[in-house]
């Protein structure tokens, strides 16, 4: 099997090497940046190209791992083939492929990537969807060479889980960043952190976060939260932090 990959961000990156880790022929990267294409084709022991027009035409799987604002005006410059074109995105629809080619689907790996870290691939969900019973099987055939846990989900459903992924990750590493920045203006180390989030984190394998929640915005201990927002300078961090207690309190109210 061809692999063509068209992008060289953190995810097209991670997944194109585990696949060529998994033995996986990668035949031509594309990127739009000279830079980024030609340091991920070494890496892969490829060619690549910064022109979608130039991009083979005889792989059997196209593998579109692109920002979502750039995703459509690339396929549509893709010279039509009879390989199976996917994206790799989480709330784009299956259809952005429709009128394009013939084969198309969705290969969705939820978790978080960054080019210089290696992930295990065999514990990552992947969410797959094809347009064709045939195309799912090759999909799933292929899916099931990179990781244990595989799933099928329309575009609407994953939809809604990339939304509850940027909730559980993005919005998460985010307050750990402003967490960190509250640590840093009083020379405090930011590794103090690190044994409270992973159990943080390690509660939610074994209870239901409803029932890992703590803290002074369960009760809503307005002494606490009063002297925590008097100590925030930042009127957006106070707003995060109000807003955040108050949908606490709130869900804490249906137990």
């Amino acid at each position: 099997m061809k692999i063509i990959f068209l992008g060289s961000g953190n995810l097209a990156t991670r997944l194109s090497l585990e696949m060529h880790r998994k033995g996986m022929q990668i035949g031509q990267v594309y990127s739009h940046t000279p830079e980024n294409a030609q340091q991920l084709a070494a890496l892969l022991g490829c060619p690549w190209t910064t022109d979608p027009e130039t991009v083979d035409t005889d792989a059997d799987l196209y593998v579109f791992s692109l920002k979502d604002t750039v995703l459509a005006d690339v396929i549509a410059r893709v010279r039509p083939n009879e390989g199976l074109w996917v994206h790799t995105a989480g709330s784009m629809p299956m259809d952005v492929f429709n009128g394009h080619t013939a084969n198309y689907g969705v290969l969705y790996p939820m978790q978080t990537f960054s080019k210089t870290r290696e992930v295990d691939f065999n514990v990552i969900p992947f969410f797959l969807e094809a347009n064709t019973s045939e195309n799912a099987g090759k999909l799933q055939h292929l899916a099931e060479k990179l990781s244990g846990n595989i799933r099928f989900l329309s575009s609407d459903k994953r939809k809604s889980l990339h939304l509850a992924a940027v909730f559980a990750c993005n919005f998460t590493n985010h307050i750990y960043a402003l967490a960190v920045k509250l640590l840093e203006e009083q020379d405090i180390p930011a590794d103090v952190l690190l044994p409270l989030i992973d159990e943080t984190a390690a509660k939610i394998h074994t209870m239901p976060p409803r029932v890992a929640q703590t803290g002074p915005a369960i009760r809503y201990d307005e002494n606490v939260i009063n002297k925590h927002l008097a100590m925030l300078g930042d009127s957006d961090m106070r707003s995060i932090y109000r807003l955040i207690s108050q949908s606490i309190h709130k869900e804490a109210q249906h137990e």
